[in-house]
């Protein structure tokens, strides 16, 4: 059943949305190896405006200056890819939730709910999380493909509506 609010505020929502992807990683240097940032960057311009692209080491002050410089550079809506997991290497959910306004906790909820439906009780160790930073929806989520499309299933067609209410 849907809501009756719900649904009035994607009416009223714009779907002149931009898009940053930033994949982090220690081991893709390129966009050919890049499998997960691209089929972000793929999905998302289907849709809306991909503003930018980049592959980051995983290194904190890299992921806080990237996702600032996309924030002024206006961009409504950032898509993060790697750097979830449980290595001492992983910092993207520390860094990411250490930066948000407010945390949008359904999503890391559903994705792990629909992560456990498709892989099973490997998804105890997912960290996917989002928030609003300065009026920008972050998402972050694991750098594997099928997580990916995962993840982009459950979000893409929210971006309007959670723009919408980050905006307000």
């Amino acid at each position: 059943m849907k809501s009756e609010t719900t649904e009035k505020h994607k009416k009223l929502s714009s779907t002149d949305i931009t898009c940053g992807v930033i994949t982090l990683s220690d081991s893709i240097t390129t966009n050919e190896d890049d499998l997960s940032g691209q089929y972000l960057a793929d999905e998302t311009s289907k849709r809306y405006t991909l503003k930018s692209k980049i592959i980051i080491p995983d290194d904190r002050e890299a992921l806080i200056k990237t996702i600032k410089e996309m924030v002024d550079e206006d961009i409504d809506v950032i898509l993060t890819t790697g750097g979830t997991g449980l290595d001492s290497r992983d910092i993207t959910v520390e860094t990411v939730e250490e930066l948000f306004d407010k945390k949008i906790e359904g999503f890391g909820e559903i994705f792990r709910h629909q992560s456990f439906l498709e892989i099973g009780s490997g998804a105890l160790i997912s960290r996917a999380t989002a928030g609003v930073y300065k009026k920008t929806v972050i998402f972050s989520m694991p750098g594997s493909p099928n997580a990916v499309k995962t993840a982009s299933n459950i979000i893409i067609d929210e971006f309007p509506h959670l723009v919408f209410h980050a905006k307000k």
